[in-house]
């Protein structure tokens, strides 16, 4: 009965690492620890995961700069308003979008390219990439490239970020073998629910209370609370001291030896 029990335990122990285990082919809903001191959040083990396959969610050297970036699934009537802020305000974006987005709005995916921005892919169907083989995944991804490059200048696209945040390290590392950048995020709220908007103080306060050195903010364009607390947000933090930068930006920092990027 003793060994019994031994081996129980054993098999409980194994089953709860595999369960909890960041390098396990189950899948993995991105997620890291809040904090309202102004601090880089922390991602426990997924951190070194992402560090193997070159996936980013902050910019780690310590230095007051924000990357804005959008998910775009569908529109609300709130993206073009987003643009002109930050056109105004001289604030570059990314924007990952899907298939759906590209055919029902390529006016404004030319004119995201045209004013300087980013287009990063959200794949085509916006799929459980964890789901799927790689041949699968790797449609998704250039059906989404080509649509993107039909309808703007804009003919390769080299960022990514997984439909739904989720992922695991298969996922991670076919991206990186068809060339394409993971990005992640250090600040999110729940902005992407259309019928319940809490006004643009509510985002203007969720965001400064996260606000960290090196951020990359994730954004939903269908927020109405987001389109009228973007300018006032933009001004606020140049007033603290924050640039924003593109995700190229990011790169090429990465890329260069300490102290050479400004």
């Amino acid at each position: 009965m003793r060994n019994f029990i031994k081996a129980s335990i054993i098999i409980f122990l194994t089953f709860s690492f595999c369960l909890y285990n960041p390098y396990s082919i189950d899948a993995f809903g991105w997620g890291y620890k809040k904090n309202t001191d102004h601090q880089v959040p922390e991602i426990g083990e997924y951190k070194n995961l992402l560090e193997k396959y070159g996936a980013y969610y902050v910019d780690d050297s310590g230095a007051k700069t924000i990357y804005i970036t959008f998910d775009n699934g569908y529109e609300q009537g709130f993206t073009e308003e987003i643009l002109d802020v930050l056109k105004r305000e001289s604030v570059p974006a990314t924007f990952f979008v899907t298939g759906h987005y590209v055919k029902s709005e390529p006016e404004l995916i030319k004119r995201m390219v045209d004013d300087g921005h980013i287009i990063g892919n959200h794949s085509y169907h916006h799929p459980d990439f964890t789901i799927l083989t790689k041949d699968a995944i790797q449609k998704e991804l250039e059906t989404l490239e080509a649509a993107v490059a039909e309808v703007s200048d804009q003919k390769d696209i080299k960022f990514l970020r997984p439909p739904r945040g989720v992922f695991n390290e298969n996922t991670l590392q076919w991206a990186n073998e068809l060339g394409l950048v993971h990005i992640f995020w250090s600040l999110a709220f729940i902005d992407w629910k259309v019928s319940e908007q809490k006004g643009s103080e509510y985002a203007f306060d969720q965001i400064m209370a996260q606000m960290h050195p090196g951020a990359i903010v994730l954004l939903h364009a269908v927020s109405s609370d987001n389109a009228e607390a973007l300018e006032r947000i933009i001004q606020e933090l140049k007033k603290q001291g924050y640039t924003f930068k593109s995700l190229d930006d990011l790169l090429i920092k990465k890329l260069l030896p300490n102290g050479l990027y400004n």
